[in-house]
């Protein structure tokens, strides 16, 4: 990536030597201009570059910032040179920032300006002093710092010059890592557009294709991708040399370009015999100069000199004369111009003659068959002679019986043979001067036409001419047919007939065989149905023909298991071409369809890449597919919508920019309403209202909410009715129509009307629903009207005959039975989180039917003997097996279990606690006689604190911040709640209290979370806060009131009937413990220990923290025997005995450990 910023100036383009003479070491001048008129020996300041001569300039680069640094030289060798006259003794160094192990200037020097440097400086006169600048002192404090000058890139004709000299002046960036190339850089050059690299950096390129190749494909393709142009290179990158290869780790030369050797290059040229004499150099090597050797054309009959760069060595000349060398026929001479390679077959056409004379045509001469001799025995019947074809031949070439035949022209040959009553059925050949003899001379003819028995057995009158007819035996012909069979008809004469046998001939894939007729020799296996269903190579088709050839192939390769491209069937290679796009997004895959991923693309892109704001560049080339840079610049587009822009970083086009966070007033786009304060950025602003409009049916109203014009509900539908039901009450009925409505038609009564009401029994407590069937032709359908009373409605009317007897309120009466053990559910109270974790796994156990054991995870004694605790309640069996650490437990299903308990452990504990809780009130207070005494103090408790008279400028962060020690004392005194603090109307704050309803919360807590718990505990902490209120200066008082769920103070502290209930039982408290005084409340401790009890439970805990601390052991086998020799003193070890059900309560022993369960 290459950043497009103003590039400063180069500090190396203004190096001087030593003394200020203006030479660089080799001699040539690089400086800044002299002032006219000033020699070599009347420059009063000289500049002179820190930098070491021995290290090369191009390491220093260009872009780097420059400090130029004037110093005073003092003293000794730092003071006027000799012979230099009177001239000011100050030099200026530059110094780069990027140069290394180079001296960095003084942050605090200024730049002075030498009067011999500035452009409006005096003109020097020796011997006289010099004088002033007019313009101002001569160290200017405040005038800028001058940018140095910086070397642009080299704007050579060729490229070996334009690399030496970006190489030098530090212009060169490497295309990998884009750092600049400098003369001391290790380097390769690609040999096809010769881009310069570090070698460590294309080492590494090709190190990362090489491995990206081999994951994507098992089989990769040899070579690896060139950087700069993407081309595919074989050789892999080696070690850093010269230009021309002669010298490795070559070292650089001063006076001499950059990486090269100082030999002669003497690279071949690949149009060239001639090496390349100039001196090492980068880039491709020149066209040659020199003379080629003398060249023949090309058909040898010219000789030519040229210089070598016009000389083509592979193709050769034409001095475009006739060619004339003899061509293969022997007869005839090339008439083509001088040409390049054979001359080819002659093509001349020549009028030939078949071998029986009968047909005359021209032919091209290379196209004649053999000449042959022949006879003409139908000179009359010749085509020449009847004037078919024209002749150039004179007349006695046509008196001459004898001809040259050149081809064949496939007629029968029909000539008589010497009996004159048979003739020949051969193809055209060459003709004798006699007649051949009859083929069915008896003298030729001995044995029957199937050859097996001869003429003489089979007739005892031999034959006399060829007309005879030849005898035929009784025995089968057995000729071989063309499909291999026999011949199976008697002895014959003329060609035997088509096999007539029935043979089973095959499909194509061999699945099936089918009898038919004898193929009579060719062979054309049938095509079944079947479908051939083999994957292809590729893994992504399936052949899918059918009867393929390869369907047994593919099975039995499948068998073996051979997956490997290499072992695949020849039908059964995919031949579609991939076409999967590549990972560039622009080109698609045109190899054959294969498996894994796609190669990466193969092309480049020779355009540069921009980011959005087109600060950031990548220069070409790129690989295909590369996505714009990441620019670290701000973006500039600018918003639709006009407001200004968030600073955010430049992007690419498919992301968007960050949405406009103004608020603005936007019409909903049902146009009913004007929404303010809506984001800018929001396209669709919806008031949320109802449409409203009528619909096409003139009866209903849209009820879309807020929508476009043209939305609403029938905008889809044809016709005049819309979605909605019609609605119209019925006349048969009364009851709505509930077809979709059909206007502007009546409704149909036709059909039976499908509301849907119910009927009951005296009681009310059976119910059942029916449908209304009313129709217009019958509006009162036959259907019951009531139901009769069942066992179930006698036994509700027998219960609540005993609960007025019993003087029971149905509806605050719930049944407080807990199926849990007190222990289960002290246990559960310690750590609620934990165990209702193991409760749900034993319910999801319990409503397994097929789950007859669960087994539990290595756990500590406490945590197992809730285990065996919670099996014994829901009727399981429980078992402890292995020795600790790992010790677990496992729970059995046994004919004594039903089902799991209908409640939970956390609603039992709340039942537990909130029994606790009014036993403990009913002895310290009398209980309400009235059920609506008990109903208002259960209502109305006390629930929050009311600030009366708040500070002015008061907020609720101010109060809950300054009370909020004071309020977490509640969960000390009550239950566990959490307050919310609301300013009132009336310019009061409330601060209520609302209990906790986590489980965690409920199980920890030392109350259930009753209204009265929470009045008592409100009221213990009061004193306390209005201390800190007072302290604060936050309110004028402090009172206790109830606060409804709409914030309404119902009851406050003072009014007539508050005393009483939870209050009454708080303040006789208070007095007990205080003698009648009004202190605050103080936690009652709940039971006391002895310090004998301490200590057991404080060791118990350390024994339990050192189990769980103790490692797990993988083997507990080996674990338990390592144990068992550790105890050598204790005799009648039991492995059966289980040593830690000690540590488990005794008050589940019912539930626990078994001895002889398991080791």
């Amino acid at each position: 990536m290459s950043e497009n910023p103003v590039p400063p100036n180069n500090p190396r383009g203004s190096r001087r030597g030593r003394g200020g003479r203006g030479r660089s070491r080799g001699g040539r001048h690089h400086g800044s201009e002299r002032p006219s008129g000033a020699g070599e020996g009347s420059q009063p300041s000289q500049t002179e570059d820190v930098t070491s001569q021995s290290r090369p300039a191009a390491e220093v680069s260009s872009e780097a910032p420059v400090d130029v640094v004037t110093e005073t030289e003092r003293g000794g060798r730092r003071g006027l040179r000799r012979g230099r006259g009177t001239a000011s003794g100050q030099r200026s160094v530059i110094v780069s920032h990027r140069t290394r192990g180079g001296p960095r200037a003084a942050p605090g020097l200024a730049l002075n300006n030498s009067p011999g440097l500035s452009v409006d400086a005096p003109e020097f006169v020796p011997g006289q002093p010099i004088a002033s600048s007019s313009a101002g002192p001569r160290v200017a404090a405040a005038k800028p710092k001058p940018s140095a000058r910086r070397m642009s890139k080299s704007s050579a004709s060729d490229l070996s010059t334009r690399i030496h000299e970006d190489i030098l002046n530090g212009q060169y960036e490497c295309v990998i890592c884009t750092n600049e190339v400098v003369r001391t850089s290790r380097i390769w050059s690609c040999s096809v557009c010769w881009t310069v690299t570090h070698l460590h950096c294309v080492k590494k390129w090709h190190t990362n294709q090489t491995k990206n190749k081999e994951d994507h494909n098992p089989n990769p393709a040899p070579g690896w991708r060139c950087p700069g142009c993407n081309s595919s290179l074989s050789e892999d990158p080696g070690p850093h040399h010269c230009w021309c290869g002669k010298e490795l780790d070559a070292k650089p030369i001063a006076g001499l370009p950059p990486h090269t050797c100082g030999q002669t290059c003497s690279k071949p040229r690949a149009t060239c015999p001639h090496p390349c004499p100039l001196m090492c150099h980068a880039g491709p090597c020149p066209p040659c100069t020199l003379k080629a050797p003398t060249q023949t054309c090309y058909c040898g009959k010219h000789m030519v000199t040229k210089r070598c760069v016009e000389s083509e060595y592979g193709k050769g000349w034409s001095c475009q004369e006739i060619c004339g060398d003899l061509l293969p026929c022997g007869e005839h001479t090339c008439s083509r111009l001088c040409h390049s390679g054979l001359c080819g077959a002659c093509e001349i056409p020549i009028l030939s003659t078949c071998y029986c004379g009968v047909e005359q045509r021209e032919i091209p001469c290379d196209q004649r068959d053999e000449l042959l001799e022949s006879f003409r025995y139908r000179q009359h019947e010749s085509p020449a002679a009847s004037g078919d074809v024209p002749t150039d031949t004179d007349s006695d070439s046509d008196s001459d019986p004898w001809f040259d035949g050149s081809f064949q022209c496939g007629k029968q040959c029909g000539r008589n043979f010497d009996c004159g009553h048979h003739t020949c059925q051969k193809a055209c050949h060459p003709q004798d001067e006699a007649p051949a003899h009859c083929s069915f001379s008896p003298d030729l003819i001995t044995h029957c036409p199937c050859g097996k028995t001869s003429l003489q057995s089979i007739s005892a009158e031999p034959r006399q001419s060829c007309q005879d007819p030849i005898p035929r035996c009784d025995k089968p012909c057995d000729k071989a047919l063309a499909c291999g069979h026999l011949c199976q008809n008697k002895c014959h004469i003329g060609p035997c007939a088509p096999c007539p046998r029935y043979v089973d001939i095959t499909c194509r894939c061999g699945r099936t065989a089918v009898n038919s007729v004898c193929h009579q020799g060719n062979i054309e296996h049938p095509l079944c149905f079947r479908i051939c269903r083999a994957q292809l190579n590729c893994g992504r088709h399936e052949c899918g023909e059918h009867c393929c050839t390869g369907e047994k192939k593919a099975a039995e390769r499948r068998k073996q298991k051979r997956n490997a491209s290499d072992n695949y069937e020849a039908e059964h290679i995919c031949l579609q071409v991939c076409g999967r796009q590549l990972k560039c997004g622009r080109h698609a895959c045109q190899q054959l369809c294969h498996k894994g991923p796609c190669p990466s693309c193969l092309e480049a892109v020779f355009d540069e890449i921009n980011c959005s704001c087109g600060r950031t560049v990548l220069q070409p080339p790129q690989p295909c597919g590369t996505k714009p840079p990441e620019c670290r610049y701000e973006c500039t587009k600018a918003r639709p919508c006009g407001h200004p822009t968030i600073s955010h970083q430049c992007h690419t086009e498919d992301i968007p920019c960050p949405k406009c966070p103004f608020l603005v007033e936007k019409l909903c786009i049902c146009g009913k309403k004007v929404l303010k304060n809506q984001p800018c950025w929001f396209g669709e602003t919806r008031c949320g209202l109802p449409c409203g409009k009528k619909l096409k049916c003139g009866t209903h109203l849209c009820r879309e909410l807020c929508h476009r014009t043209g939305q609403c509900e029938d905008a889809g539908i044809s016709g005049s009715h819309c979605p909605q039901p019609c609605g119209k009450v019925r006349k048969s009925c009364e009851h709505s129509c509930a077809d979709q409505c059909h206007a502007p038609y009546p409704c149909k009564e036709d059909k039976p009307c499908e509301f849907k009401t119910f009927i009951t029994c005296s009681c009310q407590n059976r119910k059942q629903e029916v449908r209304c069937l009313a129709t217009k032709l019958n509006p009162w359908p036959a259907r019951e009207t009531t139901l009769k009373c069942d066992d179930e409605c006698l036994r509700l009317q027998r219960n609540r005959r005993l609960a007025d007897a019993l003087n029971i309120d149905p509806e605050t009466h719930t049944d407080d039975f807990v199926p849990y053990s007190d222990a289960t559910l002290r246990l559960f109270r310690d750590n609620a989180t934990w165990a209702q974790a193991q409760e749900r796994e034993f319910r999801v156990f319990a409503s397994a039917p097929d789950e007859k054991r669960l087994r539990f995870k290595p756990m500590p004694p406490h945590q197992r003997a809730f285990l065996h605790a919670l099996a014994t309640d829901f009727g399981l069996d429980s078992e402890s097996e292995d020795p600790a650490p790992h010790r677990h437990v496992c729970v059995f299903k046994t004919p004594r279990f039903v089902s799991a308990p209908q409640k939970t452990l956390a609603q039992c504990l709340r039942i537990a606690q909130a029994a606790a809780s009014i036993g403990a009130a009913a002895s310290a207070v009398k209980q309400p006689t009235t059920f609506a005494d008990r109903q208002r103090q259960t209502s109305q408790a006390f629930n929050a604190f009311l600030l009366k008279g708040p500070r002015f400028g008061l907020t609720v962060e101010e109060v809950d911040q300054a009370l909020a020690i004071d309020l977490l004392a509640v969960a000390r005194y009550g239950p566990a709640v959490k307050f919310t603090t609301s300013f009132l109307l009336s310019d009061e704050i409330v601060i209520k209290a609302t209990p906790v309803t986590s489980t965690a919360a409920i199980a920890t807590a030392s109350l259930a979370a009753t209204p009265q718990a929470v009045e008592s505990a409100l009221t213990a902490v009061k004193p306390a806060l209005v201390k800190t209120v007072s302290l604060l200066n936050l309110a004028t008082s402090v009172t206790l009131c109830h606060a409804d769920s709409s914030l309404n103070i119902v009851r406050k502290e003072g009014d007539a009937g508050s005393a009483g209930g939870w209050n009454a039982v708080a303040s006789r408290r208070r007095t007990a413990q205080t003698g009648g005084t009004t202190a605050p409340l103080s936690p009652v401790p709940r039971s006391f220990l002895t310090f004998r009890k301490v200590d057991l439970k404080k060791k118990q805990r350390e024994k339990e923290r050192e189990l769980l601390a103790s490692p797990v052991e993988d083997d507990w086998l080996t674990a338990a025997e390592q144990l068992e020799q550790d105890e050598d003193g204790v005799e009648g070890k039991d492995s059966g005995v289980d040593n830690t059900n000690t540590e488990e309560p005794a008050a589940i022993s019912s539930g626990g450990d078994s001895v002889g369960s398991g080791p």
